[in-house]
Protein backbone atom coordinates (compact mmCIF):
# COMPACT_ATOMS: atom_id res chain seq x y z
CA UNK A 1 0.00 0.00 0.00
CA UNK A 2 1.63 3.37 -0.92
CA UNK A 3 1.27 6.50 0.69
CA UNK A 4 -1.62 9.02 0.55
CA UNK A 5 -0.87 11.40 -2.04
CA UNK A 6 -4.22 12.99 -2.45
CA UNK A 7 -4.35 16.58 -0.60
CA UNK A 8 -8.16 16.09 0.01
CA UNK A 9 -7.45 12.88 1.98
CA UNK A 10 -8.87 12.71 5.44
CA UNK A 11 -7.30 12.39 8.72
CA UNK A 12 -8.25 9.22 10.74
CA UNK A 13 -9.53 10.25 13.72
CA UNK A 14 -9.37 7.53 16.64
CA UNK A 15 -12.93 5.62 17.02
CA UNK A 16 -14.92 7.59 19.01
CA UNK A 17 -18.43 6.22 19.04
CA UNK A 18 -20.05 10.13 20.30
CA UNK A 19 -18.12 11.57 17.06
CA UNK A 20 -20.61 14.25 15.64
CA UNK A 21 -21.83 13.77 11.77
CA UNK A 22 -19.66 16.59 11.09
CA UNK A 23 -16.87 14.09 12.14
CA UNK A 24 -17.84 11.34 10.97
CA UNK A 25 -15.74 11.33 8.03
CA UNK A 26 -13.07 11.00 9.99
CA UNK A 27 -14.36 7.89 11.89
CA UNK A 28 -12.86 4.15 10.92
CA UNK A 29 -14.68 2.14 8.68
CA UNK A 30 -13.25 -1.09 10.59
CA UNK A 31 -14.77 0.25 13.65
CA UNK A 32 -18.16 1.02 12.87
CA UNK A 33 -18.65 -2.04 10.56
CA UNK A 34 -17.65 -4.87 13.34
CA UNK A 35 -19.64 -2.48 15.66
CA UNK A 36 -22.44 -3.29 12.82
CA UNK A 37 -21.76 -6.74 12.42
CA UNK A 38 -22.13 -7.35 16.08
CA UNK A 39 -25.34 -5.31 16.89
CA UNK A 40 -26.75 -7.17 14.10
CA UNK A 41 -25.51 -10.59 14.61
CA UNK A 42 -26.22 -10.23 18.79
CA UNK A 43 -29.96 -9.35 17.55
CA UNK A 44 -30.47 -12.59 15.52
CA UNK A 45 -28.66 -15.04 17.02
CA UNK A 46 -30.46 -13.32 20.95
CA UNK A 47 -34.32 -14.28 18.88
CA UNK A 48 -33.22 -17.27 17.16
CA UNK A 49 -32.00 -18.55 20.69
CA UNK A 50 -35.61 -17.57 21.79
CA UNK A 51 -36.60 -20.61 19.80
CA UNK A 52 -33.84 -23.04 20.18
CA UNK A 53 -32.00 -22.45 17.00
CA UNK A 54 -28.52 -21.11 16.10
CA UNK A 55 -27.86 -19.01 13.19
CA UNK A 56 -26.04 -22.07 11.55
CA UNK A 57 -28.93 -24.69 11.74
CA UNK A 58 -30.39 -21.66 9.55
CA UNK A 59 -27.79 -21.59 7.16
CA UNK A 60 -28.07 -25.25 6.75
CA UNK A 61 -31.92 -25.31 6.37
CA UNK A 62 -31.95 -22.61 3.52
CA UNK A 63 -28.74 -24.19 1.81
CA UNK A 64 -30.64 -27.47 1.72
CA UNK A 65 -33.83 -25.91 0.62
CA UNK A 66 -32.24 -23.74 -1.81
CA UNK A 67 -30.59 -25.18 -5.39
CA UNK A 68 -31.95 -27.12 -8.53
CA UNK A 69 -29.88 -30.22 -6.49
CA UNK A 70 -30.12 -31.59 -2.75
CA UNK A 71 -26.51 -31.12 -2.00
CA UNK A 72 -24.13 -33.67 0.24
CA UNK A 73 -22.67 -33.16 3.61
CA UNK A 74 -19.49 -32.83 2.29
CA UNK A 75 -21.22 -30.44 0.09
CA UNK A 76 -22.43 -28.31 2.41
CA UNK A 77 -19.52 -28.65 5.31
CA UNK A 78 -17.17 -27.41 1.93
CA UNK A 79 -19.87 -24.44 1.05
CA UNK A 80 -20.78 -23.30 4.94
CA UNK A 81 -17.64 -23.72 7.35
CA UNK A 82 -15.87 -20.38 6.10
CA UNK A 83 -19.06 -18.70 8.05
CA UNK A 84 -18.51 -20.29 11.15
CA UNK A 85 -16.18 -20.82 14.25
CA UNK A 86 -14.32 -24.01 13.21
CA UNK A 87 -13.99 -26.57 10.96
CA UNK A 88 -16.61 -29.20 12.53
CA UNK A 89 -19.67 -26.75 13.60
CA UNK A 90 -21.17 -27.29 10.49
CA UNK A 91 -20.85 -31.24 10.31
CA UNK A 92 -22.06 -30.67 13.90
CA UNK A 93 -25.45 -28.90 12.55
CA UNK A 94 -26.34 -31.51 10.20
CA UNK A 95 -26.42 -34.10 13.27
CA UNK A 96 -28.62 -32.03 15.21
CA UNK A 97 -30.68 -31.02 12.50
CA UNK A 98 -31.07 -34.73 11.59
CA UNK A 99 -31.33 -35.56 15.22
CA UNK A 100 -33.93 -33.12 15.45
CA UNK A 101 -36.09 -34.67 12.37
CA UNK A 102 -35.73 -31.57 10.23
CA UNK A 103 -33.01 -33.01 7.85
CA UNK A 104 -32.87 -36.49 6.37
CA UNK A 105 -30.33 -38.51 4.44
CA UNK A 106 -32.18 -39.35 1.04
CA UNK A 107 -30.90 -43.02 -1.05
CA UNK A 108 -28.51 -41.08 -2.84
CA UNK A 109 -26.79 -39.20 0.71
CA UNK A 110 -28.10 -36.08 -0.61
CA UNK A 111 -29.41 -33.59 2.37
CA UNK A 112 -33.03 -33.29 2.46
CA UNK A 113 -35.48 -31.07 4.83
CA UNK A 114 -38.11 -32.49 6.26
CA UNK A 115 -41.74 -31.31 6.78
CA UNK A 116 -41.07 -30.27 9.85
CA UNK A 117 -37.46 -28.57 8.49
CA UNK A 118 -39.40 -26.90 6.21
CA UNK A 119 -42.03 -25.70 8.60
CA UNK A 120 -39.14 -24.47 10.75
CA UNK A 121 -37.44 -23.04 7.63
CA UNK A 122 -40.25 -21.11 6.85
CA UNK A 123 -41.10 -20.07 10.48
CA UNK A 124 -37.38 -18.53 10.65
CA UNK A 125 -37.13 -16.99 7.24
CA UNK A 126 -40.52 -14.82 8.86
CA UNK A 127 -38.34 -13.75 12.48
CA UNK A 128 -35.23 -12.60 10.23
CA UNK A 129 -37.44 -10.78 7.52
CA UNK A 130 -38.92 -9.08 10.82
CA UNK A 131 -35.75 -8.25 12.19
CA UNK A 132 -34.42 -7.06 9.10
CA UNK A 133 -37.37 -4.66 9.37
CA UNK A 134 -36.05 -3.38 12.81
CA UNK A 135 -32.69 -3.41 11.29
CA UNK A 136 -33.63 -0.93 8.05
CA UNK A 137 -35.87 1.06 10.02
CA UNK A 138 -35.54 4.71 8.60
CA UNK A 139 -33.79 3.26 6.03
CA UNK A 140 -34.81 3.63 2.44
CA UNK A 141 -33.82 0.67 -0.27
CA UNK A 142 -31.60 3.32 -1.81
CA UNK A 143 -30.00 3.90 1.10
CA UNK A 144 -29.52 0.82 1.95
CA UNK A 145 -28.12 0.18 -1.28
CA UNK A 146 -25.70 3.07 -1.56
CA UNK A 147 -24.09 2.24 1.91
CA UNK A 148 -24.03 -1.47 0.48
CA UNK A 149 -22.36 -0.25 -2.49
CA UNK A 150 -19.75 1.60 -0.55
CA UNK A 151 -18.88 -1.40 1.45
CA UNK A 152 -18.20 -3.29 -1.52
CA UNK A 153 -16.25 -0.94 -3.15
CA UNK A 154 -13.71 -0.50 0.54
CA UNK A 155 -13.35 -3.83 0.31
CA UNK A 156 -12.23 -4.61 -3.18
CA UNK A 157 -9.73 -1.28 -2.54
CA UNK A 158 -8.33 -3.43 0.41
CA UNK A 159 -8.02 -6.42 -1.79
CA UNK A 160 -6.82 -4.22 -4.72
CA UNK A 161 -9.25 -5.30 -7.28
CA UNK A 162 -12.13 -3.73 -8.20
CA UNK A 163 -13.48 -5.41 -10.75
CA UNK A 164 -14.08 -8.84 -8.03
CA UNK A 165 -17.71 -7.01 -7.65
CA UNK A 166 -20.15 -6.39 -10.26
CA UNK A 167 -21.17 -2.28 -10.92
CA UNK A 168 -18.23 -1.23 -8.41
CA UNK A 169 -16.18 0.60 -10.81
CA UNK A 170 -14.38 3.52 -9.32
CA UNK A 171 -16.57 6.98 -9.46
CA UNK A 172 -15.27 10.16 -11.07
CA UNK A 173 -12.89 12.40 -8.49
CA UNK A 174 -15.01 14.06 -6.75
CA UNK A 175 -18.59 12.00 -7.16
CA UNK A 176 -20.02 10.44 -4.20
CA UNK A 177 -22.24 7.58 -3.80
CA UNK A 178 -25.93 9.06 -3.33
CA UNK A 179 -25.07 12.74 -2.92
CA UNK A 180 -23.35 12.62 0.56
CA UNK A 181 -20.24 12.85 1.92
CA UNK A 182 -18.83 8.88 3.85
Amino acid sequence: MGPLTDDTATDQAPADPAATDDMLATQPIGYWSGLAQEAVTRQLRDAMARIDVTQPQYWMLNRVNGGSAAPSREEVVTQLTPLTDGPHEIARVIDQLIHRGWLRIDAGQRLRLTDAGEAARVRLRELVTELRGVVHEGIGDEEYVAALKVLRRMIANVEGSRASWPGSAALPAGESVGGDTF
